[in-house]
């Protein structure tokens, strides 16, 4: 069955390194969960060429906001990233994916882990009620190869003064004040990431969601293990939910 595509416009195209880019686009109202993801389609030598992107704005926005980074010689990103103002995308009509609170048990805790692009699903999570509701604490947990790869810190300091969001981040690359060095997994075995959050990650208190290459995932999903937590499932409700769509 062909996927009947919608027709975007472009209104806005961010650069914010001369790799990562934001698109946000206008068009038809799409019916997602805040921590979905949908394609992202453009007709490229004749081809129609899609690729998924999680949406970074709340379900209630009108305008939809996506998030990339550019891929030598990808088929799609580097023509993505060359939008302009005015020219036209397509979204597949199914947003899809689970990684979304409604598929999360309730905990004292949410921990909102991610590399590079994988922050987009979080920041759209944060920007609905429902994290706020639900814990009694929400950690954002960011992790990048170089400083100027923090993006959207505007935004996050938005929902930190709203919110109680605590905003954790890492820099590997590069020495960066007020950011940890290293990756993600090891600071989760050797307790930098509690200490830089001031809380403990423990399965009597803690949903963990985790967005980013697939490295990371597999290497954190490792890390939490050995905590005692668990993957969750329908059947078999645990602490660690993951989405990856590399």
């Amino acid at each position: 069955m062909s996927t009947q595509w919608l027709e975007a416009k472009v209104l806005d195209n961010r650069h914010w390194t001369d790799t990562l880019f934001s698109l946000r686009v206008e068009g038809p109202g799409l019916q997602f969960e805040a921590g979905q993801f949908v394609r992202l389609a453009l007709d490229i030598d004749g081809e129609r060429i899609a690729r998924p992107f999680s949406f970074v704005n709340p379900p209630a926005d009108p305008v939809h906001e996506f998030y990339g980074i550019v891929v030598p010689g990808g088929p799609l990103s580097p023509t993505l990233a060359r939008l302009q103002p005015g020219d036209t995308l397509y979204l597949a009509p199914n947003p899809a994916g689970f990684l979304v609170l409604s598929e999360v048990p309730d905990a004292e805790t949410l921990w909102l882990i991610s590399t590079g692009t994988g922050i987009a699903p979080f920041l759209s999570i944060l920007r609905t009620e429902a994290p706020w509701l639900r814990f009694g604490n929400v950690v954002l947990v960011h992790a990048v190869r170089y400083a100027k790869e923090l993006v959207y810190r505007d935004l996050i300091l938005e929902i930190s003064r709203k919110q109680k969001l605590r905003y954790v981040t890492f820099v590997s690359r590069e020495p960066h004040p007020g950011s940890l060095s290293g990756r993600i997994p090891a600071a989760v075995r050797d307790g930098r990431l509690e200490q830089a959050a001031g809380l403990k990650i423990a399965p009597e208190s803690s949903q963990v969601l985790l967005c980013g290459n697939p490295d990371m995932l597999k290497d954190a999903t490792a890390a939490l293990v050995e905590r005692g937590l668990r993957k969750h499932r329908r059947r078999n409700p645990g602490q660690i939910s993951v989405e990856s769509f590399w």
